[in-house]
């Protein structure tokens, strides 16, 4: 059995103050909600966090968004904020839960096994009226070595070649209208629909009310409903790979933790004039 990529906020709260263990706010947001996760990390944020910007530690030539940048790339950005080869990272977001997930699916893709997520997140946190700071982050810069995990990571090509596979899997995080057809994409340009074979698993179905994941048992349960079976190979899909990681980070909880990740996404897929889509459930 795997290690629960999940921890709990007593966990962190007793571990605060220990140089190996380093907290990261990996907030994101829809450009339509027009928040700044930068700016607020400042105002409030876990003490000893430092700031993980999921589009500026990303491959930034690239016309897709937030894909995962060169392992250099990454290590230097990484090793800015404090995070060591020997660094115990813990993700976590503001709220709702999102992208914290892939936050930590990119430290994992780029060989770096020792992170978790907080379950959570801020908002668990201050509700239970524990210690934030504000301002800048406060870190000394760490050697932090990366190497790309090709097999948590996934390619158009890859994917198209999936298709016709019978060991191996896909599904979608999108919401499950968007997956149907029934409700458009909101970039510009992309079909609807989603790949043949796919199965429906949006994060409504893994996470409470309150942003905490479900336990293991009921994600179990839930995986199987969608039609899938976590034993195969699976690959993890959303609209920009941001979503698609906490399909991972459930598998993960339940002991499968090598769930493949499209890193394109709908964002690539469904711009393509060559890639199939399929409309209904």
């Amino acid at each position: 059995m795997a290690v629960d990529p999940i921890v709990s906020t007593d966990w962190l709260a007793e571990r605060l103050g220990d140089p190996t263990i380093r907290p990261l706010d990996a907030t994101w947001w829809f450009p339509h909600e027009s928040r700044d996760a930068a700016r607020e990390f400042q105002g409030e944020h876990i003490p000893s966090a430092a700031f993980f910007d999921i589009d500026a530690i990303a491959d930034t030539s690239s016309d897709l968004p937030h894909m995962l940048p060169a392992p250099d790339v990454f290590a230097e950005a990484v090793g800015a904020l404090g995070v060591g080869d020997g660094t115990t990272v813990v993700v976590y977001e503001v709220a709702p839960p999102r992208s914290a997930a892939r936050a930590w699916w990119s430290f994992r893709a780029m060989g770096h096994l020792n992170v978790v997520v907080l379950d959570g997140g801020l908002a668990k946190w201050r509700a239970e009226g524990r210690k934030l700071e504000s301002g800048p982050a406060s870190v000394s810069p760490a050697r932090f070595q990366a190497k790309r995990d090709p097999g948590l990571i996934r390619t158009l090509d890859e994917v198209f070649t999936a298709l016709g596979a019978a060991d191996v899997q896909i599904a979608d995080a999108r919401p499950a209208p968007r997956f149907r057809g029934e409700a458009p994409e909101p970039r510009p340009g992309l079909k609807s629909g989603h790949m043949p074979g796919a199965r429906s698993l949006p994060p409504s179905e893994l996470y409470r009310a309150d942003g905490t994941m479900l336990p293991s048992e009921t994600l179990q349960q839930r995986i199987a409903a969608a039609g899938i079976d976590p034993d195969k190979a699976l690959i993890a899909s959303c609209g920009s790979g941001i979503t698609a990681c906490m399909i991972a980070l459930a598998l993960a909880r339940t002991g499968h933790d090598r769930t493949a990740v499209y890193d394109g996404s709908w964002a690539e897929w469904g711009a393509s004039p060559n890639t199939p889509a399929a409309i209904g459930a």
